[in-house]
């Protein structure tokens, strides 16, 4: 069983390498005709586009792993069916549970390498890229927002672990692809959602332990106990008391915001690693946010690499069709007709769930299941006839 096994690891593996291979440039080649509009402006030369480009390459492998693994395995079944290869092993004592397993185990192997891939490598290459395209054109993130990058915080009487006082929202002109903020813009409101200051610096830079260091400060407090008695008073902005501004050349504040939030806000969830959306939906849920899309794009990180294991189960019914049921080429046709079908019903459910709003868990597994019950219902046909 061991040469069998390694048999049929060696084969689908390559089948599946020269398919991930054929995505991965047919996609790679989109990507760059889709830079080609926007090289020759701003400084984006050719080059900039070509490592653009090759440093997306790492998130597609993610996305198409579990096609290619299906048309991969799908291309070997039909190879072992039309030379009776599995006609052999069947008849040499393998059953279909053990055919199984073994698919189980190559399976393991490509949901590990997909795992790398969308939890270690994407993660940090997708950053990557925005920065060298960003840096080239000598623009920033929250450029591409017409009023700056905002985001919501919560502020507390002792830094980032004392009691919530109020919320914050902030409002950056630019962030730049060195992590530096420029006309920075902070509104503060008490927990009745009266407005406790403004806070406008010229740039600000991250110091780290939820630290920002803010440069040419002006500060415009507001005193609500001074407001409130002005309103009892019947003398609506009369009260100059209640307001008082200066100007300090730097501050310190403590915020629960830091560059990584404010990268991952402007950031595709579909490139974000699992811990950066577990990190991201707690702070959107503490602030109060909508979550629904983060969450669903959590769970989608999870389980989709699984979907290896589906997808080729799917696959094993192919190898007992013989010739005569169709030639190779039809079954990869087929193989990629399922394929395509697993993507759109991914998606299909993402913004059903969304729009909806099921479970996160349950729209994320539910084409997952699906398509293992079709497999299964593949396998028991097979079987049966």
């Amino acid at each position: 069983m061991k040469v069998l096994q390694r048999y049929f690891a060696v084969s689908i593996l390559q089948a599946v390498a020269f398919v991930l291979v054929a995505f991965l440039a047919l996609i790679s080649f989109m990507d760059l005709t889709s830079e080609l509009p926007d090289v020759g402006k701003d400084g984006y030369e050719i080059q900039h586009a070509f490592l653009y480009v090759l440093m997306l390459v790492p998130g597609h492998v993610y996305e198409v792993m579990p096609v290619a693994a299906l048309i991969g395995t799908i291309y070997t079944m039909a190879q072992f069916a039309s030379s009776s290869e599995f006609t052999i092993m069947r008849a040499s004592s393998m059953s279909t549970q053990m055919a199984a397993a073994m698919l189980f185990r190559i399976g393991a192997v490509l949901v590990l390498v997909t795992f790398v891939f969308g939890e270690l490598i994407t993660p940090r290459t997708a950053p990557w890229a925005e920065k060298l395209k960003l840096s080239a054109q000598g623009a920033s993130v929250s450029q591409q927002f017409k009023s700056g990058m905002w985001t919501k915080d919560v502020v507390r009487n002792d830094g980032v672990k004392g009691e919530i006082t109020g919320s914050r929202f902030f409002n950056v002109s630019e962030f730049r692809p060195d992590g530096r903020l420029a006309g920075i813009k902070l509104y503060e409101f008490d927990n009745d959602f009266r407005m406790r200051s403004l806070i406008t610096a010229k740039s600000g830079v991250f110091e780290g332990n939820n630290k920002w260091r803010l440069e040419d400060v002006t500060e415009t407090v507001f005193s609500n106990s001074a407001a409130v008695a002005a309103q009892k008073q019947g003398t609506f902005g009369q009260e100059t008391s209640a307001v008082t501004t200066r100007k300090l050349e730097s501050m310190t504040l403590a915020s629960e915001v830091t560059p990584k939030i404010l990268s991952v806000s402007s950031a595709d969830p579909e490139r974000m690693s699992a811990n950066e959306l577990a990190v991201y939906t707690r702070h959107l849920a503490e602030n109060r946010q909508e979550t629904d899309r983060f969450k669903i794009a959590f769970w989608k990180k999870l389980i989709d690499p699984f979907a290896i294991f589906v997808l080729m189960a799917l696959a094993l019914p192919f190898a007992y069709l013989h010739t005569r049921s169709g030639g190779v080429s039809l079954k990869i046709f087929i193989g990629i007709m399922i394929g395509v079908s697993f993507i759109l019903m991914n998606t299909l459910f993402s913004h059903l769930g969304l729009l909806s709003t099921w479970p996160a868990f349950i729209t994320a597994v539910a084409p997952s299941l699906l398509f293992l019950l079709l497999a299964l219902g593949a396998l028991w046909w097979v079987e049966r006839h």
